[in-house]
C-alpha cells in the first residue's frame, strides 16, 4: 500500500488537481508556474517556464504561440514533461505524457479572457525569432494596437492551447534527513500502477 497521504491509483489526475488547488492557496508565489521540457527534432532537450492554465478530464493545459520553439518541438515530438515545485509546501510533482492540441473553442475562450494588452502582444511577438531591437517590438505592438483599435482582438491562428495527457506522475514530498517520499504512478493501458521510489 502506498504511504503518501491521499495518493490514489484510481485517479492520479484528480489527486494532482487537489494538490494544485491547495498550492494556489498556500504558495507565496504563482503556483501555476511550471517547468516544461520538450525535445527538438534533433533530439536535444529544451526547458522553459510556462503557466498551467487548466486541468480537465484528460490532462493539463497551457497556451502559447505555436510557432515558438516549444511549438516547433511539439510538432516533431508530441511528448513533454512538467515539473512543479512548491517550496513552501516542500513538494514537487513531475508529469510526463503525450501532447495534443487543445480544441479551438477552448483556446478561443481562454484567449478572450486575457487582458487586452496580452492579446495584442500575442499578435505582435514573433516568439522565439531573433529580434533586432526593443524598438522593433514596441513598433510592432503599436501597429497591432492601431489595427484592432475599435474592435475585439481575435485569437491569432498561430496561438492556442496544448494538453499534456499524463502517462506518468511522480509525487515528491520533502522530509527530514533527506528521507523524502517519492511515489511513481505509471499508466498501463486503462489502469495506473504505483510504486515507491528511493529518494
Amino acid at each position: 500500500m502506498l504511504s503518501f497521504p491521499d495518493v490514489s491509483l484510481a485517479d492520479p489526475l484528480a489527486h494532482f488537481g487537489r494538490l494544485f488547488a491547495e498550492a494556489v492557496e498556500t504558495e507565496p508565489f504563482d503556483a501555476s508556474a511550471v517547468a516544461l521540457a520538450t525535445v527538438a527534432a534533433d533530439g536535444r532537450p529544451f526547458v522553459r517556464m510556462v503557466l498551467l492554465r487548466g486541468i480537465d478530464g484528460r490532462g493539463l493545459v497551457f497556451h502559447t504561440n505555436r510557432h515558438s520553439r516549444k511549438g516547433s518541438d511539439l510538432s516533431h515530438n508530441a511528448f513533454a514533461a512538467f515539473c512543479f515545485h512548491w517550496p513552501k509546501r516542500v513538494e514537487q510533482v513531475r508529469v510526463e505524457g503525450t501532447v495534443e492540441l487543445l480544441e479551438d473553442e477552448a483556446s478561443d475562450a481562454y484567449f478572450a479572457s486575457r487582458p487586452r494588452g496580452h492579446q495584442l502582444g500575442a499578435w505582435a511577438s514573433l516568439q522565439s525569432e531573433p529580434l533586432g531591437s526593443r524598438e522593433e517590438l514596441v513598433r510592432r505592438f503599436e501597429e497591432t494596437e492601431a489595427r484592432f483599435a475599435a474592435a475585439p482582438v481575435p485569437r491569432p491562428p498561430h496561438w492556442g492551447g496544448y494538453r499534456v495527457v499524463p502517462s506518468r506522475f511522480e509525487f515528491w514530498r520533502g522530509e527530514e534527513s533527506r528521507l523524502h517520499q517519492r511515489i511513481e504512478l505509471v499508466r498501463e493501458k486503462d489502469a495506473w500502477a504505483g510504486r515507491l521510489l528511493y529518494p
